[in-house]
């Protein structure tokens, strides 16, 4: 009886071997730097939603991502903190009637926390001598785009790029990064970036009119192999639960 017991005991154990442990769908998001504590705290919460869907997250630059969607990366959705990238790839990688603006957001500028000898106090200080050296991004990056427009709108761009005030970053998460290490007299990012960082604080929000409103669009690709899965989590996006996270961390949501 004892043999028999501990045959099927090893029977057992080789069936258990022999069968693959179940592996959860990996869904690959691709979103702007700028979205990374909220889209961190909203792929924990759809762990609960669906155990079975694992979101990978590839944050950067939109340009960056855009450029990674072009040269074939492995992507299911795509988050960009600017409507110009989506725009880029729209006829050829995105899913048709898939596509919808997630949040909004502003444009501010920060100085390091406690460190503003110069008394920085708004947009048009950067071009006067209290600012020595401003962090931006760069002229692919969203938040360089509008940086740009802001200042090219107040006439005060070329003065900028004339006395050499300006230092470049690949991303936004780089400014904020460059300004509260204090290796720049303020910088220019999105609100909720700001809100992130207890190094940096917000001296003003870019002025009324200077910049296009800021809107992320969202798409599911062409190309995805889980069509099903990209379209539950984008409506999981939509969702009030999501709207919370958005708001919290100090996007709007836009009107649809």
């Amino acid at each position: 009886m004892k043999k028999k017991l501990s045959l099927l005991a090893l029977l057992c154990a080789a069936l258990l071997i022999a069968v693959p442990a179940f592996a959860a769908t990996e869904l690959y998001v691709f979103a702007a730097a700028s979205m990374t504590e909220s889209m961190n705290q909203i792929a924990e919460m759809y762990k609960k939603v669906d155990p079975n869907v694992k979101i990978v997250y590839n944050f950067d630059s939109s340009g960056t991502l855009k450029t990674q969607i072009e040269q074939g990366a492995e992507c299911d959705v795509f988050i960009s903190a600017g409507q110009k990238q989506m725009n880029a790839i729209n006829d050829k990688f995105v899913m048709p009637d898939t596509r919808f603006d997630i949040v909004s957001n502003r444009v501010v500028l920060i100085v390091p926390k406690g460190q503003n000898p110069t008394n920085i106090r708004s947009f048009g200080d950067v071009a006067s001598d209290k600012v020595k050296l401003i962090a931006l991004g760069n002229s692919d990056v969203p938040v360089g785009q509008y940086s740009e427009e802001i200042f090219k709108n107040m006439g005060i761009w070329e003065k900028l790029k004339k006395e050499n005030k300006i230092t470049y970053a690949s991303n936004v998460k780089e400014v904020l990064a460059q300004t509260a290490a204090a290796a720049v007299n303020c910088g220019v990012v999105y609100s909720t970036d700001a809100a992130t960082s207890d190094a940096v604080e917000v001296i003003s929000f870019a002025p009324k009119g200077t910049h296009r409103p800021i809107i992320y669009p969202a798409a599911i690709m062409k190309d995805t192999k889980h069509k099903a899965e990209a379209e539950a989590f984008v409506k999981y996006l939509k969702s009030d639960p999501c709207s919370a996270v958005f708001t919290k961390i100090g996007f709007s949501i836009p009107e649809k």
